[in-house]
């Protein structure tokens, strides 16, 4: 008799857990179905906007750049830094991340609507054509540049390896206009230049992180190395300007300086999508002192390698708060049709601190002296950075608002093109020869936030 209830117990007590499931399965599939049924409500809306415009508009529209420019409403709604790339700016992008291109190996710069030469790249055709600084290219295979945008005329220089062009040029000096045939070649973007301050102190300048940074960098601090021999006192590592670039580069380029220890934590969505990247062994400049140059221009994967180096108190940073941009952008291809530009993840520093609508700050906070000239604009325009950029992520997954309020980053982007005027460069330099030091409070202050 009792074998006889306890099986009925039993029998009630597995039909109750076979109920609720199925109750929170039948809740979770409801949800789930209402979800659906939004999100092809909110479709069906589309695509009878779509239609109205395409029968009613005043001109017949491009369906192509409709679609595009609606993807690209939906994913800069996300935030400042998702997008879509159309197969050509994909293209571009690719160009850029890898380093190398079809051109000629000018530097160049927009004047008066005429392309000024800033300087030819040594060992290019442009520079074995003999074109010069302050030269201004008016024509492009005998087409007039006037009325295209610095990217447009930089897009038709550059070309399959092996292609002609001519270039028409006027030249200080030189009374008339004269043609330059040049043809194309592969040219290396070094994003690494490098050179000796103060007789003792090798300065590296790191314009961007592209592909080739980490293997130039390396060859840099090489050639200081036996340039310098024992007289080598330490190194200023240069990021002002430098807006970014590739995450495994900013990480790869940390740890050339670092032994051990994380170089940087990047958090997604979902807990098991954390990640930390950690340093191996090996300095590449033997534990030489370091000095590392942030301003307003600094991003990204500038701010990954400043953070990690202060962090481990492996450098001190000079100069002013930095962009403040600690997400990470994904590149997804679409197959033929591009590619898609979204953020996934926050970074953060060995610390666990967020830079994300913060930046860096430095130990050493010092402001370059502006020109006359800039003073003025500079007083009329507020200071950008991350935090003021409309639909920007929040720092870290802090949401309330004393603690958006905390959100600052950005400073002045301003580098003084003369070196002995370079403010911070200079105080770099000083702190390296001891002449300069920084202050203890401010240095605390920074390492408690």
């Amino acid at each position: 008799m009792r074998k006889s209830e306890y099986a009925l117990w039993a029998l009630l007590v597995l039909a109750v857990l076979a109920a609720g499931s199925t109750m929170v399965s039948l809740a979770r599939s409801q949800s789930a179905s209402a979800a659906n049924s939004e999100i092809y409500r909110q479709l069906d809306l589309f695509g009878e906007v779509l239609e109205r415009v395409r029968s009613d508009y005043v001109e017949k529209p491009d369906d192509a750049k409709l679609i595009e420019a609606a993807i690209n409403g939906m994913l800069t709604a996300l935030d400042p830094h998702s997008a879509y790339l159309n197969p050509k700016h994909f293209r571009d992008m690719q160009v850029q991340t890898r380093g190398e291109f079809g051109g000629l190996g000018i530097e160049v710069t927009m004047e008066n609507g005429i392309v000024k030469v800033v300087s030819p790249i040594e060992d290019t055709p442009a520079a074995r054509a003999g074109l010069m600084g302050g030269d201004l290219i008016t024509h492009l295979d005998k087409e007039q540049i006037l009325g295209l945008t610095l990217q447009e005329a930089v897009e038709k220089m550059r070309g399959p390896v092996n292609s002609p062009i001519t270039l028409t040029v006027v030249r200080k000096g030189v009374d008339d206009p004269f043609d330059v045939k040049v043809v194309r070649d592969v040219i290396h973007i070094n994003p690494v230049k490098y050179d000796v301050e103060g007789g003792d102190i090798g300065y590296i300048r790191i314009t961007t992180f592209n592909e080739q940074t980490t293997a130039n960098l390396q060859k840099a601090i090489e050639d200081l190395k036996k340039q310098l021999g024992p007289n080598l006192k330490g190194y200023v590592i240069d990021l002002r300007n430098n807006p970014g670039g590739l995450l495994d580069q900013a990480i790869s380029v940390s740890d050339a300086f670092l032994d051990q220890g994380a170089i940087v934590l990047t958090r997604g969505r979902n807990l098991e999508e954390t990640q930390r990247s950690n340093a191996r062994a090996g300095d590449v400049t033997d534990g030489k002192q370091l000095v590392v140059l942030i301003n307003g221009g600094s991003a990204s994967a500038s701010e990954i390698v400043a953070g990690a180096l202060q962090d481990h108190h492996r450098a001190t940073i000079v100069g002013t708060r930095s962009f403040g941009k600690g997400s990470v952008q994904t590149i997804i291809p679409l197959g033929s049709n591009g590619a898609l530009r979204l953020t996934t993840a926050r970074y953060y520093t060995p610390s666990g601190r967020s830079i994300q609508a913060k930046g860096i700050e430095p130990e050493a906070v010092v402001e370059e002296e502006l020109p006359d000239d800039l003073k003025q604009k500079a007083e009329s325009q507020s200071t950008r950075g991350e935090a003021n950029l409309r639909g920007h992520l929040k720092g870290g997954d802090e949401s309330d608002s004393a603690k958006a309020d905390q959100e600052e980053s950005g400073s002045s982007s301003y580098v003084s093109p003369e070196k002995a005027k370079d403010t911070q460069l200079n105080y770099a330099i000083d702190l390296l020869h001891g002449i300069k030091s920084v202050d203890t409070e401010a240095k605390k202050k920074a390492e408690a936030n």
